[in-house]
């Protein structure tokens, strides 16, 4: 059993003892941690909810609305959901925030509380730290029985959130018609099953083959959509006369395409085709975090903008882009943020703007994929035990390497002539990620290997 706290929420998986998995004890306390911290923040009684469609998300919602209540919050509740479109509804629901019920791209036995401000944004790092601090504590009181909060639902969220995305000047509906996209979606049964296919129609395409869109939770596969995982809808693609895939994860804020043949467009170019578009129209300034492709650098500079690099983290590639003004930005495991939108990653916003880009760009996706810098991204991980000093690791190869140049705002990234290796502990599971990229994937796979060598060596050391 796992459980992650973490300044962006709370993960863990279902079951077990309180402190070791996500149980309702812990998911009691972590909720009205947060409950009193909005009370005390924005004195805004009012916090919105939604989850996607996982086994667990139905007992989770009903533990965290009951212990809003009992707060004295007033619970609006969107049920199954997307988490851009609880950030969107937070807002204009003028609400002291939200909390979105899932465990993004991890698997079925796993939930999370996101934890959203009264913007609709993620939570700071400090005010991560003052609610972890709170439920360590439990600093927070509950409720008379006449000052109990209310629960009330709305059920047309998502429609909204589509309209909103029909709305935006740089989607152009009609030239997605024109085109008559045949289209296959993978939703992982769960909520993008609902929006995806929604949205598509709303956009004038008509011929949909729907994988996995029926929102149950019961994963077909592995909901991170990366290649490995996404072999049924490649398959499809090959055997069929489609114009190309879409998938997305299990809360609808990460984005993937397949090509026409069945290969992957790339996680990582999902933003890079998008921001490409975007700067093609209103000129700017883009961010991605530290492990994202430098193909993004490489598209903002020959569109006359600056690219700017972030830490990793939703929250933080946000503060960058509201630091610099950029006009578009995300990250690279398919997260689009749209500022013109709204300061959050938005499948179903980069589903409008890439379909307005392709339809404009007239010929295959493949085509199009083509267009952009070819680098390979290498992602590797190393699973972490108690006794490994992560800190030491990180120290041991930052001098190891000092005689290159070196960013460590989050973790250890090195940069080589043409290449790059980024290495840092996750903030979700215990596990340190190692990103190497060059224009060579057998370069970038070496990089890899030498610095899961180079690690393993510290490590060693270590336990002499």
């Amino acid at each position: 059993m796992s459980l992650i706290k973490s300044i962006s929420g709370i993960r863990g998986t279902i079951g077990g003892k309180a402190g070791d998995g996500l149980t309702p004890i812990d998911i009691v306390k972590f909720a009205s941690a947060y409950g009193a911290w909005v009370l005390e923040k924005t004195n805004n009684p009012k916090v919105i909810i939604g989850r996607d469609a996982r086994l667990s998300g139905e007992m989770v919602s009903g533990l965290v609305s009951a212990t809003l209540q009992g707060l004295g919050i007033n619970v609006i509740d969107l049920g199954l959901s997307t988490t851009p479109t609880v950030e969107f509804a937070v807002p204009l629901e003028k609400a002291g925030g939200g909390i979105i019920l899932t465990a993004s791209h991890n698997p079925v036995q796993w939930n999370a509380l996101k934890l959203l401000n009264d913007q609709g944004e993620f939570i700071s790092d400090a005010e991560g730290k003052a609610i972890l601090e709170k439920a360590e504590k439990e600093d927070f009181s509950f409720a008379e029985v006449k000052k109990l909060g209310s629960y009330s639902q709305i059920n047309d969220y998502i429609e909204r959130h589509i309209q909103h995305v029909l709305d935006l000047e740089l989607v152009d509906v009609e030239a997605i018609k024109a085109r008559n996209f045949k289209v296959v979606v993978d939703a992982v049964n769960s909520t993008g099953g609902i929006a995806v296919p929604m949205l598509l129609r709303a956009l004038g395409v008509t011929e949909i083959e729907e994988m996995y869109c029926t929102p149950d939770g019961n994963f077909p596969h592995n909901p991170e959509p990366l290649p490995e995982n996404l072999r049924d809808i490649c398959q499809k693609l090959q055997r069929g006369s489609y114009d190309l895939g879409i998938v997305v994860d299990p809360d609808v804020d990460r984005l993937a395409f397949i090509n026409e043949d069945g290969s992957a467009f790339g996680e990582e170019y999902t933003l890079v085709a998008v921001a490409d578009y975007v700067l093609s129209k209103t000129p700017g300034n883009t961010v991605s975090n530290l492990s994202s492709t430098r193909a993004l650098r490489d598209v903002t500079e020959k569109r006359g903008g600056v690219y700017n690099a972030s830490a990793v983290g939703e929250v933080n590639v946000v503060n960058q882009m509201k630091a610099v003004d950029a006009v578009i930005g995300g990250e690279g495991n398919g997260g689009i943020i749209y500022p013109t939108s709204h300061y959050g990653r938005d499948a179903l916003v980069g589903i409008g703007l890439f379909l307005t880009h392709l339809a404009n760009f007239g010929k295959t996706i493949s085509r199009l994929r083509a267009t952009y810098p070819n680098y390979h991204i290498s992602k590797n991980k190393i699973e972490l035990t108690p006794e490994i000093d992560v800190d030491n690791i990180l120290s041991e190869i930052k001098n190891k390497y000092k005689s290159h140049p070196i960013n460590d705002i989050d973790g250890v990234k090195i940069e080589f002539e043409k290449e790059w290796v980024h290495l840092r502990k996750s903030n979700t599971e215990p596990i340190i990620r190692i990103y190497s990229e060059s224009e060579s994937e057998a370069t970038a796979e070496h990089l890899a290997k030498k610095l899961i060598a180079d690690i393993k060596e510290v490590v060693n050391a270590s336990m002499i």
